[in-house]
């Protein structure tokens, strides 16, 4: 880098820290967490794929198509059951949640339960956010610990406070804002690292022949996940519904995006586009990992600077390598983009729950002063236990995109299942509903540590069983049960369901399709 990159990223970052202070007044939690809720469907569609297609997204699933071994297109599959995961949230889970009108998506539970089961999946969110936000931020530190030559610890600091500074001032209405501009570099990005791979390896035709034909098989019937075997249609399409329903519906720092919609169809409009945009971005990323690992097996000195083990440096020293001065710095502005849209998402969301949590406790004041400054007191705690979580990150999975998901699998079952009761079952138990939590979550835990051969999607799944299993029955059975009828349907004008049904039914069948056929389009 020269200084003309190093003048793109600061002037990038004082931007940023400016976007901040200009949104920074919030007179109110509903204003500090949701945005006032007059945010509207498209900056939080944009805000929600940020999240999702962050740096992790940018770095590691390019590496785990274009490097890493056994990896390849298999990384497709995962997008099969997004979109039938979005009718189930658009459907069944998020209009209870919005029309309750809360902040933390677990009062819901403390109505439809009891104090316990509200504070076990709260706890159990914020081990597993904070977490996760911690494995992101370590994927942004080796960007610039390989781009920079900047010391991990340095990185991890730089990264969290600046995050920090403009989340924390501008609330969750910079939160969504900077995600949707952020999503646009992050696209910006990725298009030109594709470009610039393709005229290295002499053009499209030459590109395509020069890609490594045992990466490009996606669908595998054969891989059950049951002998050490994952990646197979079966773990990925049952095991990613309920990955994707438990995380875009009952995991704050996405179900808080549908909290601040202006009004219910908006939240299905916001649903049902993050259901079918997603994939084409998704393609974008694996095509970029099929050409630019095509350059690295083609350059041996290259790929002699990615080590054996950490196949997610090879986007970076790409990057660094490869491309000219100021489209370097505008790449690593897309990445730093990528890795705050994540963190400050992820701080806003663990804040929220937190205080909500605090006020129930009668621990802190709920007056609308006092909420906003504790708020932003408990963005910053959260920020710094992230970043110090992130340097425990490397050794979880051999990219940082299955470690997300993998800590996630272990959790998101039993969540689902919990919240699946609260919004079905007309009567139901505080106790039963918490021993199915811990016994799915115990189950997963005991699958990771001594059955290394059942592959960890499939843990979403028997997570939800187990759970659904001891609730119900419970609540059958024991006494102690809450009757409260269900919310009353709202009387609001919302586009025809069927609209929705067919487009995401269809996106599913494309992805499928697309999935199926892509070894025959790139051969």
């Amino acid at each position: 880098m020269n200084s003309l990159d190093y003048s793109v990223v600061v002037l990038y970052l004082l931007a940023l820290l400016g976007f901040g202070y200009l949104l920074r007044r919030q007179n109110s939690e509903t204003d500090y967490y949701l945005g006032g809720r007059r945010l509207g469907w498209m900056p939080l569609t944009l805000s929600v794929m940020a999240t999702q297609l962050s740096a992790v997204s940018f770095i590691s699933a390019p590496a785990f198509v274009g490097l890493r071994e056994g990896g390849g297109l298999q990384w497709l599959t995962f997008e099969l059951a997004v979109p039938l995961a979005m009718l189930m949230v658009m459907f069944v889970i998020a209009p209870p949640l919005y029309r309750t009108g809360i902040v933390s998506i677990y009062d819901f539970l403390d109505q439809r339960f009891g104090h316990s089961t509200r504070a076990l999946i709260s706890l159990s969110f914020q081990i597993v956010r904070s977490f996760s936000t911690g494995i992101m931020v370590y994927a942004i530190a080796l960007i610039l610990q390989a781009v920079l030559g900047i010391p991990l610890w340095q990185s991890v600091i730089a990264v969290g406070l600046i995050t920090l500074i403009y989340a924390t001032t501008g609330g969750m209405k910079a939160v969504v804002y900077g995600d949707a501009i952020q999503m646009i570099l992050i696209l910006v990005g990725i298009v030109l690292v594709i470009g610039f791979a393709v005229v290295e390896l002499g053009g499209l035709s030459a590109a395509l022949a020069e890609i490594d034909r045992d990466r490009l098989q996606a669908i595998d019937i054969d891989a059950t996940g049951f002998d050490g075997e994952g990646f197979g249609l079966l773990p990925m399409l049952f095991g990613g519904f309920v990955l994707y329903a438990s995380y875009y519906g009952c995991d704050q720092s996405q179900a808080q995006r549908i909290l601040s919609a202006r009004n219910e169809g908006d939240v299905r409009r916001l649903l049902a586009a993050n259901g079918l945009m997603r994939f084409p971005i998704v393609i974008l990323y694996c095509f970029a990992g099929l050409v630019v690992g095509a350059s690295f097996v083609n350059d041996p000195s290259l790929m002699a600077q990615v080590p054996t083990d950490k196949p997610d440096y090879m986007m970076p020293i790409y990057i660094i390598e490869r491309l000219p001065n100021g489209v370097i710095g505008l790449l690593v502005v897309a990445m730093l983009s990528a890795a705050m849209s994540s963190l400050s998402s992820a701080v806003n969301s663990l804040a929220a729950v937190t205080e909500r949590d605090l006020i129930m406790l009668g621990i802190i004041s709920d007056r609308p002063g006092d909420v906003v400054q504790t708020a932003r007191l408990l963005s910053i705690g959260w920020g710094a236990v992230i970043m110090a979580l992130s340097f425990f990150a490397g050794a979880i999975a051999p990219t940082v995109i299955e470690a997300i998901n993998k800590v996630g699998s272990a959790l998101y079952g039993p969540v689902l299942g919990v919240f699946l009761m609260a919004i079905l079952l007309k009567r139901r138990s505080e106790l039963a509903a918490n021993l199915g939590l811990l016994a799915g979550l115990a189950l997963n835990l005991y699958f990771w540590i001594c059955v290394p051969d059942l592959f960890w999607m499939w843990w979403n799944v028997t997570g939800l069983l187990v759970t659904l299993m001891i609730g119900v029955t419970g609540s059958v059975l024991l006494s102690n049960t809450h009757d409260v009828e269900a919310a009353p349907e709202p009387h609001t004008s919302l586009p025809p369901v069927w609209k929705y049904s067919f487009s995401l039914t269809l996106a599913f069948a494309v992805i499928l399709l697309v999935s199926w056929m892509a070894p025959l389009m790139l051969a």
